[in-house]
């Protein structure tokens, strides 16, 4: 399945071992606090674990949404969509 990672999240050493534990499942940033990428069912839970661990739930925000190929084919990008500095050409190919 595809998710999206979304989060704002207030102290930098939690953000930063958020945006690491995105990479490290797979995921590729595509703005700065924004990641996509498939992952399983299992790989998503344990992705979320990890970050529970870590937020503060009083101020953090975090959202992780599900998304098939074509729901994510009928998502409207506008401009620029994606940073190119921050997107490698895989997530590139899935919108084609």
């Amino acid at each position: 399945m595809i998710i999206w990672v979304l989060y704002d999240i207030k102290n930098d050493s939690a953000r930063n071992f958020v945006s690491k534990a995105c990479k490290h499942a797979g995921l590729y940033r595509v703005q700065y606090s924004c990641f996509l990428g498939t992952l399983n069912s299992n790989e998503k839970d344990s992705l979320e674990l990890q970050i529970e661990k870590v937020i503060n739930e009083d101020t953090d925000k975090i959202y992780i949404f599900r998304m098939n190929k074509e729901q994510l084919n009928e998502c409207t990008m506008m401009g620029q969509a994606f940073d190119e500095k921050l997107v490698t050409d895989e997530v590139k190919a899935l919108f084609f």
